[in-house]
């Protein structure tokens, strides 16, 4: 890969059920492929030396889906919690784990366990693996701007201290991804890493997330390389 390959790429896993329905499956069994799929994304960034992947998982506003759709996605995120912290899978490959975004909106066995794979792959020197899960990026920035406020309360900055760099040190995600791809024929942004994108580089595809290949991947990175970024210069 040439000296340009993003070293940080976000990807929107976009289109799950609309595989399903497809496919002929009811429309939240679409969830199961995207999860295989997102094991080869994985091994994927290993072999293309990324450094940092961030995927959007489950939006603040997935919340207000059926009971049904959301019992069947939250019983796919305990057990692939659980996977990674009691098999090997990913983490003998040193992958560490995070998760972003309001962990508290989901009940706590499932809490509990992305908590759990956080602590216990914490000191991993791999690829960090960001999962974007009860995540709004206006609300992340809400939440940023709520501690600082708080912070000055106290008296502990002073208000002209307030700069850029102080809001993001105190977002969710302190990293900006270079590249960020949708796929699933939507062309929007859906409240996904809404400060950190300013200068990411965007790339919409058609197809939907479970047929995503790695040549779709890698011709994703070769057209970001092809691009002059000029960072409003």
């Amino acid at each position: 890969m040439a000296s340009k390959t993003p070293k940080n790429i976000a990807i929107i896993l976009d289109g799950n059920r609309r595989f399903a329905k497809k496919i002929g499956l009811r429309p939240w069994k679409g969830h199961e492929y995207g999860i295989k799929r997102l094991h080869n994304l994985i091994d994927w960034c290993l072999k293309l030396g990324i450094k940092e992947l961030t995927l959007y998982s489950f939006s603040t506003e997935n919340f207000k889906r059926t009971k049904k759709e959301k019992d069947f996605l939250f019983g796919l995120f305990k057990r692939e919690f659980r996977r990674m912290k009691e098999e090997e899978g990913a983490l003998n490959k040193d992958v560490r784990i995070n998760v972003i975004g309001n962990v508290g909106m989901f009940p706590d066995d499932i809490k509990n366990a992305m908590l759990e794979v956080v602590e216990k792959t914490k000191s991993h020197k791999g690829l960090v693996v960001n999962f974007a899960l009860g995540y709004g990026g206006r609300q992340e920035i809400t939440d940023a701007v709520k501690k600082i406020a708080k912070d000055v309360q106290k008296g502990r900055i002073m208000p002209e201290r307030i700069n850029e760099g102080l809001i993001a040190q105190n977002l969710y995600l302190k990293n900006e991804p270079d590249l960020i791809i949708r796929p699933g024929g939507e062309i929007r942004t859906s409240n996904f890493l809404t400060w950190q994108s300013a200068y990411s580089e965007w790339f919409f595809t058609k197809k939907l997330w479970p047929e995503f290949t790695k040549e779709d991947l890698i011709g994703c990175i070769k057209e970001f390389n092809n691009r002059e970024r000029r960072f409003g210069k």
